[in-house]
């Protein structure tokens, strides 16, 4: 039996497993949704599945803006022909190709410059962000301290979410939260099928409650001393803002983010059995929309004149302020970037950032040349091995950098 055989048989054995052990009915969730799940990390094309994933599984809706914005179109740009990554020339359409992208969208000083699809992705197509959208859940979280609904990101998390009291949240300080340093167990790991993470995904897949899977989780390390991603934490997020605003994320980003920022189209949060949203990468929405994002935090929280992020809060996101947060402290990772309230900051001099999901999914902004760029993908061979070339993330940050300086 070939190694993707056993992979997708072990992948099997597991949802019936869970399935039995949460008395979960399969035939009723629907095959779209087992399906996905199955293929993912497998090598299989995923671009039908991520245009429209918000079909696929149960969702909320966040209607568009009634004060759409469009970007003005400033003077065409080509892209470079090519880049350097490890000191290897690499062709430009190869990559965009070998990555499967759907979108790569360039803004420079808030004009769009470049804007390119890829079959399925098209400007109306709503993309699945994947952890992207673990930075959109930060600019809330940020938002709701700004307006009082959390005092300070100093207290425990616990105090605000009465479900993570007894977890491994238990009197973690929110701010270890957003750093990823919370200092609860967690396997991210795609590869392994019964990874926390896999097992976090089969919720959706097969039915549950996100909200009981985080707080059941438990301690390993002391809070606030190592990062180490974990989708876990940005759903304890996802619970905080539930508590401290009383309301769902869907309605709280609707008001706070997607009518402000001009969203031109709807979009979509997946959601469990709960109703409650998959915050650690279940936003769908048009690669414009994404764009809006990076441009309102490269004018640090500011968007058509109107501060909808405090302006501390973007550049206290954008800056490891601790050593285990820094490049240097990574150095023998596969991604060794640096890491903020849910962005991550690469090395360099010209303070740049990104929100990064599976699968190539990038909003990235270099501040100090004023660029903003987009990249929908579904790259089919993501993580299917143990190197930076299972991912391409470096790679791409380096195609980015090739951009911007095209620009001058």
């Amino acid at each position: 039996m070939s190694r993707r055989r056993k992979a997708i048989l072990a992948l099997f054995t597991l949802l019936a497993i869970l399935a039995a052990a949460g008395g979960v009915v399969v035939h009723r969730r629907g095959f779209d949704r087992i399906a996905m799940g199955l293929t993912l990390f497998r090598g299989v094309a995923q671009g039908e599945n991520f245009r429209r994933a918000y079909e696929i599984f149960p969702s909320t809706t966040m209607p568009a803006s009634t004060r759409p914005y469009r970007f003005p179109e400033g003077a065409p740009i080509e892209l470079p022909k090519r880049f350097t990554y490890k000191g290897e020339d690499r062709d430009v359409e190869t990559f965009l190709a070998e990555t499967d992208t759907s979108a790569l969208l360039v803004l420079r000083g808030g004009e769009l410059r470049y804007e390119r699809y890829f079959a399925p992705g098209g400007p109306d197509v709503h993309w699945i962000s994947w952890s992207v959208a673990k930075s959109f859940i930060s600019a809330l979280v940020g938002i709701a301290v700004h307006e009082g609904h959390i005092r300070s990101i100093e207290e425990p998390i616990s105090d605000y979410v009465p479900a993570l009291r007894g977890s491994g949240y238990e009197g973690v300080r929110i701010k270890d939260v957003l750093q990823m340093s919370s200092g609860v167990r967690w396997d991210e790991t795609y590869l392994n099928p019964v990874s926390d993470v896999n097992r976090f995904g089969a919720v959706l897949f097969l039915g549950g409650s996100l909200d009981a899977f985080t707080a059941s989780l438990v301690r390993e390390r002391e809070p606030g001393t190592f990062n180490h991603y974990s989708s876990a934490d940005t759903h304890a997020l996802g619970m905080l803002l539930t508590e401290a605003t009383g309301r769902t994320v869907t309605d709280y980003m609707h008001e706070k983010l997607w009518e402000p920022l001009g969203m031109e189209s709807r979009g979509h949060w997946l959601v469990d059995d709960e109703g409650m949203e998959m915050v650690f990468g279940g936003l769908n929405a048009i690669a414009r929309d994404y764009a809006k994002l990076g441009e309102l935090y490269r004018l640090r929280g500011v968007f058509r004149g109107e501060s909808i992020v405090p302006s501390e809060w973007v550049d206290a996101s954008i800056r490891p302020d601790a050593p285990h947060l820094t490049p240097e402290a990574k150095k023998d990772d596969v991604f060794p970037v640096g890491y903020g309230y849910q962005w991550w900051i690469p090395e360099g001099d010209e303070g740049e950032y990104s929100a990064i999901g599976i699968y190539n999914q990038f909003v990235y902004v270099n501040p100090t040349r004023d660029v903003v760029i987009v990249k929908l993908s579904a790259f089919r061979n993501y993580a299917l091995g143990i190197d930076e070339s299972a991912y391409r993330e470096l790679e791409t940050i380096e195609f980015f950098r090739a951009i911007a300086r095209s620009l001058g």
